[in-house]
């Protein structure tokens, strides 16, 4: 069993449930050094203190330790991708790769952390997407831009556009040398 996995995974699920290491310890029948231990991947837990926590997080064992957990670089790959039908109807950039995370985001490694940090930049993106032509169209009309084209902002979309296909490519060849991916957002709508 991998400490670190389980250590993980008993740390996100108790702080799901808004519990402190202590309320876990109380509501477990363990004690506060107990779950200290096993939050920092310091004790392998026997099969009753396993039990308890689960039953004190309202999980089963296997939620747990999650045998399922594999690696498939090719799925990252795929869900990174899949960003790309944002070129179809930006929306769909957000959509397709939530679905193909929702999906995947407990069964496989770093899926979770991608798709949380790709599908926050789809959905900061599609807000500039709109808000950015916006903005200079209205500051053009209250005369802080004096001299807006149509075609800046052609210019100005196209450009966002690129950026975004960039992020994607730099990213996909990110995830094929196993490095780590890097996507930036203007808010953390998914944590």
């Amino acid at each position: 069993m991998d400490h670190s996995h389980l250590a993980a995974r008993v740390k996100e699920y108790r702080v799901k449930k808004g519990f402190s290491q202590e309320a876990l310890a109380d509501k477990s029948g363990l004690s506060h050094r107990t779950i200290q231990r096993i939050e920092n991947g310091e004790s392998n837990p026997s099969g009753d203190t396993l039990q308890r926590i689960a039953m004190a997080l309202d999980l089963r064992p296997d939620d747990l330790i999650d045998w399922t957990i594999k690696e498939d670089n090719g799925y990252l790959v795929f869900l990174n991708l899949a960003a790309l039908s944002f070129l179809i109807f930006p929306i769909l950039g957000i959509l397709v790769p939530f679905i193909m995370w929702t999906s995947k985001k407990d069964k496989l490694k770093d899926v979770y952390k991608i798709g949380v940090g790709l599908i926050n930049f789809e959905i900061s993106w599609v807000i500039c997407l709109v808000l950015l032509p916006l903005s200079l169209v209205l500051l053009n009309k209250i005369g802080f831009l004096q001299s807006l084209s149509f075609s800046t902002i052609i210019l100005v979309m196209v450009a966002m556009y690129l950026l975004n296909i960039a992020l994607i490519a730099i990213n996909t060849s990110k995830i094929l040398n196993k490095k780590n991916v890097r996507y930036y957002s203007l808010i953390k709508f998914l944590k």
